[in-house]
């Protein structure tokens, strides 16, 4: 067992050189954020929501030990969740989601680094354990995917720019991981476990944490 924890430790390690963590994040900004959820609990405690996911998001990242960039929606903002001495600080270019996440991986794989992973801000079943899991399992995979319950997909990691899986998404479908899939078919893949992202009421109503929100919304 000690033995099986060292070589665990070791490979931890070996993370913090050639691997790059993208997070993409949305500012968070009244009437601008988790729209869909606002629909249901009001622009107000969205933002709530929104601003409670990216603390957890700060909590399962700013130890991993790899380099990380957050992706700015609109504008980079200083002095945020996210501490300059942690992360570095970007902003997306592109006029869709897939030339966003084309350019910032392309942007990363020119700086030198091996392996590239992009998450987005909203996942609250995510732990910093899946995270170290999926840059090992990219070291012996071509590509690692953690598919959505909506059918997109949470995380995405690739060893080397592949435009094609950015092009021609209808970006917020439920087609988005089969289309990618279908791209990346020929490939050594790594599916993680399906995770469900936080979009519309249905995905926070039944978990515990998120009552507070729930509750304070029923009794305004």
């Amino acid at each position: 067992m000690e033995c099986m924890a060292l070589s665990r430790k070791k490979s931890i390690l070996k993370l913090k050189k050639k691997n790059l963590l993208l997070i993409f994040t949305r500012n968070p900004e009244l009437g601008k954020c988790k729209t869909r959820l606002a629909a249901t609990i009001g622009d107000q405690k969205a933002l709530e929501v929104y601003s409670f996911l990216l603390e957890h998001t700060v909590s399962i990242t700013k130890n991993l030990p790899v380099h990380k960039e957050v992706y700015y929606s609109e504008k980079i903002r200083e002095n945020d969740f996210w501490d300059e001495k942690i992360y570095s600080k970007q902003k997306q270019i592109g006029e869709d989601l897939g030339v966003r996440m084309k350019n910032a991986f392309e942007k990363g794989f020119e700086q030198g680094f091996a392996n590239v992973i992009i998450i987005g801000s909203d996942m609250y079943d995510l732990s910093q354990q899946d995270l170290e899991n999926a840059f090992l399992d990219l070291e012996t995979h071509d590509y690692v995917i953690g598919p959505a319950e909506d059918g997109g997909y949470y995380l995405l990691g690739m060893k080397c720019l592949n435009s094609l899986v950015f092009k021609d998404k209808n970006w917020g479908t439920e087609t988005v991981l089969r289309d990618t899939l279908e791209n990346i078919k020929d490939q050594q893949i790594k599916l993680l476990e399906e995770r469900n992202d936080i979009d519309y009421y249905e995905d926070i109503k039944d978990i515990t944490v998120f009552q507070k929100f729930i509750i304070q919304q029923n009794n305004d």
